[in-house]
Order: C-alpha cells, then structure tokens, then sequence
C-alpha cells in the first residue's frame, strides 16, 4: 500500500514538472525587449530655416541737392544746401540664416533749400519725401551678439516740394505745392545687437536717393527743378522677431 502511495506521488510530481517546464518551453526562443526609441534629429525641409520680424526706426537725414535747374534762358544754382529732417519708419519682412529681406515705409520731414542763382541765398523752398522700399541684407556673421550687416533697396518715393520763393530765377510768383513719385534706391550698412532672444537694436548708415523734386508751374508754365535730391542718414531701431528660426513643416 505505500509502495502504491509512493508511486502515485511520485507520478504527481513529475506531472507538475512537466507542466511548469512546458509552460517555460512556450515562452522560448527568448525576445530581449526592445531598447527605447530615440528621437529622430531634427532635418531642416529648407536648410536655411526661416523667421518672420517686424520693425521699427527712428533717424535723422542730411540732404544734398546737386543743383537748382529752372526753365531756359535763366541760369542754374551755383551754390545749394539741403538741410536735415527727421524720419521715421516702419517695416515687416523674413529672414534666414544670413540673408534678410524686409518691405519698408519711411515718413521723412519737409527739409529747408537754400541756394544762390543772382545772389546769395536768394532761392529758396521746402523738399520732403517719403519712401516705400523693398530691401536685401547680407548678415555678416555674429560675434558676441553683434551681427554687422550690408543692404540694398529699391523702391518709390513720394516727393512734395512747396514754399517756393526766388528773386533770381521763375517762377517768381507763389505757385503751388508740387507732388510726385519717383525710382528711390537705397544702400545701408550697420549693425544689430542681441538684447533679448527675440529682440535686436539695429544702429546704422542709409544713403537714400529720391530722384529730382520740381515746384508747381507759374501762369507761363516755368518750373524750377532741383536734380539729384538726396539723403545721408543715420538710423536706430528695434527689430522684433515673432518666429524664431524653425524647420518649414
């Protein structure tokens, strides 16, 4: 009877081991898990990324006419002097790594003439212009959070000419103000410096030419005409970047 009990446990046991190792044996051939995924590197869809900014400036423009023309027989300007007006503009435009290319609109202040034609200082009017320009830049690279920079423009400028007086060339009557648009073009170099992640000081030189400004015409239709009207300025303001350097999506 124990021998019976003997083998009847044995049984028993080499049953539940035989259960437990198959179950072992469905578990095989071993998989280790998986390592963690890790993020792919960001790629560029266009490798110079791109950013949108606004702007804004303030200046002061020193003006140069290179001379006084007034209708035939009478003689032209031999002396002139533009003097200076403030300007002020504003702008919006996208850059990439080192190239920039914004759209800007500059209001400028009327800007006193004085010229002698019979004697001295005996000429005189008003000049303003305002100009919408599309402009280039180059970025120079940066240097502790100072970037250098060198641009181009070209565009329209709205030229107003008034308050004409002459005792040496017509017309020598009061005449009308005069208004016109002209080509503009335009040169700058400067600087930006980084004062916060998303804002620059922008400190620069513009040379702005707006073309020839003319008087309104007397009863006899006579004009005077000043050539090759403009501007030395010197400018500061503050570019805002509203979306920083990212891949396109």
């Amino acid at each position: 009877m124990s021998t019976l009990k003997s083998s009847m446990l044995g049984a028993g046991c080499i049953f539940v081991a035989a259960n437990a190792f198959a179950a072992d044996m469905r578990e095989y051939p071993y998989k280790p898990p998986l390592p963690e995924a890790k993020p792919a590197p960001v790629t560029y869809t266009n490798p110079l990324g791109f950013g949108w900014y606004l702007r804004g400036d303030l200046g002061y423009r020193m003006g140069h006419v290179r001379r006084a023309e007034p209708d035939p027989p009478f003689a032209s300007s031999s002396e002139d002097k533009l003097g200076g007006a403030v300007t002020a503009g504003l702008g919006a435009g996208i850059r990439s790594r080192w190239l920039r290319t914004d759209l800007t609109f500059d209001y400028g202040g009327a800007q006193k003439y004085q010229g002698t034609i019979a004697t001295t200082n005996d000429t005189s009017a008003k000049i303003q212009a305002h100009n919408l320009l599309f402009n280039g830049y180059i970025d120079l690279g940066t240097w502790t959070l100072l970037t250098p920079y060198i641009g181009a423009g070209l565009g329209a400028a709205y030229v107003r000419t008034s308050e004409y007086s002459s005792t040496g060339a017509p017309p020598f009557t009061p005449v009308p103000a005069n208004t016109q648009w002209n080509f503009a073009w335009a040169l700058m170099a400067g600087a930006a410096f980084q004062v916060a992640p998303n804002l620059q000081i922008d400190a620069g030189y513009r040379f702005l030419s707006v073309g020839d400004a003319k008087t309104g015409a007397d009863a006899f239709g006579r004009r005077m005409t000043f050539r090759d009207v403009h501007n030395h300025e010197i400018r500061v303001g503050l570019r805002w970047s509203y979306d920083d350097l990212r891949p396109l999506q």
